[in-house]
């Protein structure tokens, strides 16, 4: 009977094991997440602020015993905001060091390059640092998005933003790849709602440094608005470039430049910038008490104040804890998918609107509002809305 008992303990202690070794990532004692983030290239900006929210939330965790008595470890690559080395990142992160989800990847061409591996691998997607629509559609088991898309982002505020202002001669300057394509066709879905459509386009390769023949080409066609499909120092370039010429349109651009760093880089001339938003940035002169205890314990932690991205960074660490806390102690793929699709939280303190997941909802909220800057600093100028459908 004892060597019964034995060999009943012994195989359903090789059952546990093997059940370990199916779940990637995770051990008795550790759960593996990795990020590709841009630490070195043009949006470097974004990829350490982004790395620094994680991480926060991660110390946090772990601080207080982990999830289910596991500990959190991040392990972060540098994409330099290059499909191709991301695609590297990716192998490395899967195929090394093993890990259970693949978190707030920023950039949409860098996504969409890594996620057949992820797929073939199942690995999660979780919310990716972009608003593109290929993030959870079609409806996919392994992606989930934070986001709202960028087409959604312009085609609710860029048919409000003519409307208010009376303008005529709406333009665009995008980023010729899949993202600022995104960008265009949001703005022209928005123009077409109202009865218009673009007077002049004209886009930039990735990684340009010189707006002044696109500058040139906006102005020529007398554009009073013009959408920016660009990111941070695109951005910065492109406003700083039409001052200097005296063309002075309204400027509109997505959460891809929502960020502290465009006033930073661009000084005085950014004033009047308008940005699709949700999470607002945390001035700390301005903030709650939790917002402001958040924000010192991360100036604390890493010596600057917190950014948008910096929220990013913490809400997406903090989605995950919630999800793998909800999926118990087995955790899996295919527990945390199940408790993923029946997560709902509120909205927070950073103005996060509420979000919800389900089988069907791979988008935690569809709803945008609007910010400008205004001496160097982004104000919120109207509430949210939603993309008809």
């Amino acid at each position: 009977m004892k060597r019964k008992i034995a060999a009943f303990s012994i195989a359903a202690f090789g059952l546990c094991a093997a059940a370990f070794a199916q779940t990637q990532g995770v051990s008795k004692s550790e759960i593996v997440v990795g990020t590709i983030q841009d630490i070195s290239g043009p949006a470097a900006g974004f990829g350490k602020q982004a790395r620094a929210g994680m991480q926060l939330r991660i110390d946090e965790l772990n601080e207080q015993g982990g999830v289910h008595g596991r500990k959190v470890r991040l392990v972060v690559e540098d994409s330099a905001y290059d499909p191709r080395k991301a695609i590297l990142a990716a192998q490395k992160l899967i195929n090394q060091d093993r890990i259970f989800v693949m978190a707030a990847h920023i950039g949409t061409a860098h996504n969409l390059a890594v996620l057949p591996l992820q797929q073939e691998k199942n690995i999660v997607n979780f919310l990716p640092l972009t608003g593109a629509r290929e993030m959870y559609e079609p409806l996919n088991r392994l992606r989930y998005a934070l986001s709202v898309p960028y087409f959604d982002q312009l085609q609710v505020t860029v048919p409000k933003l003519v409307k208010d202002k009376g303008l005529k001669q709406p333009c665009a300057l995008y980023q010729d790849d899949e993202a600022g394509l995104e960008m265009l066709r949001g703005a022209e879905a928005g123009l077409k709602t109202i009865g218009m459509q673009m007077t002049e386009k004209t886009s930039y390769k990735r990684g340009a440094t010189d707006f002044s023949s696109q500058v040139a080409r906006l102005k020529a066609a007398n554009c009073d608005l013009v959408v920016l499909g660009t990111i941070i120092r695109e951005t910065v370039g492109t406003i700083a470039e039409a001052r200097k010429t005296g063309f002075n349109p309204t400027f509109i651009a997505t959460t891809a430049a929502y960020t502290d760093l465009v006033p930073k880089l661009g000084g005085k001339s950014m004033d009047g910038l308008y940005a699709a938003m949700a999470s607002q940035h945390p001035y700390l002169d301005d903030a709650t008490p939790a917002l402001r205890f958040w924000a010192n314990k991360y100036k604390t932690r890493f010596s600057e104040d917190p950014t948008v991205v910096s929220v990013y960074g913490y809400t997406v660490m903090d989605l995950f804890v919630k999800a793998a806390e909800k999926a118990g102690p087995d955790l899996t793929t295919d527990s945390f998918i199940k408790a993923m699709d029946t997560l709902s939280v509120p909205a927070d303190m950073f103005g996060t609107d509420a979000l919800s997941f389900s089988p069907t909802k791979r988008l935690g909220s569809d709803a945008t509002r609007l910010s400008q800057l205004e001496d160097g600093r982004w104000k919120v100028v109207s509430g949210y809305a939603r993309a008809a459908r």
